[in-house]
């Protein structure tokens, strides 16, 4: 019985280890995201602060409703008025995007157990991007730094809004324009993307779908357009693509092989 309760606490200690080493290097990664959260979260808690909800209740809907654009939705349906049917229809077109997203990363979450369940809930597009455009040092295992990089976006969001909404109820302040800060943080995200050789015709395919469903559809209609040209794009074009086609079916398959190595 000792030396299975030392075997466990060896385990356990090993364990803690891993995801210490994981956050360390998922950390400086996450940085630009931090930036960008502090400030968008900040002000979706002054926006929720002047409906009269405190830092408490800013805090606790971005830990159970990390929803980004889709909160700041949701601050203008706290009024009596709001029909049940209109929230939900709203807020799944605004959030339809990360069907997409769920799709490209069903396979990459299929190995991570329990945790899989938060990865769907905390998936947002900031956290999306840094999936596909950071890599786990070769000491790190990739399932706890991906799982690392979703916590600490989480956590950046939900102080943010304790933020805002505690100085929205001490500090009265114009905070008109506060949100651009959501854009600047996706210019610096494509941009890291764009550096990247390989990431480049994803970025031109969103870039020619996103500009022609503005066109076509306006900026009230354009996103669900928009999201399946890019779909048909990549589909269409996969063999072509870095990593498609059979490199692709290797470099999974070499995954799954050096996962099932003890």
């Amino acid at each position: 019985m000792r030396k299975q309760a030392e075997i466990h606490d060896r385990k356990a200690e090993s364990g803690w280890r891993d995801y210490r080493r994981a956050f360390l290097a998922a950390f400086p990664h996450t940085i630009p995201v931090l930036t960008g959260y502090l400030f968008i979260g900040m002000a979706f808690g002054v926006m929720i602060q002047e409906k009269g909800y405190g830092p408490l209740w800013a805090m606790f809907m971005s830990l159970v409703c990390y929803a980004g654009s889709g909160q700041y939705l949701a601050v203008s349906f706290f009024t009596p008025q709001t029909v049940l049917t209109d929230v939900i229809f709203l807020e799944f077109m605004v959030n339809i995007r990360h069907v997409f997203y769920g799709l490209s990363l069903l396979e990459r979450f299929a190995g991570m157990g329990k945790k899989r369940l938060y990865m769907i809930f905390s998936l947002t597009d900031e956290t999306y991007s840094l999936y596909f455009i950071t890599k786990a040092p070769g000491d790190v295992d990739e399932d706890k730094f991906l799982f690392a990089i979703a916590l600490l976006d989480q956590s950046y969001w939900i102080l943010g809004s304790g933020i805002g909404a505690l100085a929205g109820s001490l500090l009265p302040f114009d905070a008109k324009g506060i949100d651009f800060a959501m854009t600047a943080l996706f210019v610096v995200i494509l941009t890291e993307q764009w550096m990247e050789k390989k990431n480049r015709p994803g970025v031109l395919a969103g870039l020619i779908c996103g500009g022609a469903g503005l066109i076509l559809c306006g900026p009230d209609n354009f996103i669900l357009p928009s999201m399946c040209g890019i779909l048909g794009v990549l589909l269409l074009f996969r063999k072509g693509l870095p990593g498609g086609g059979e490199c692709g079916e290797d470099s999974a398959g070499t995954v799954e092989a050096e996962r099932e190595q003890p």
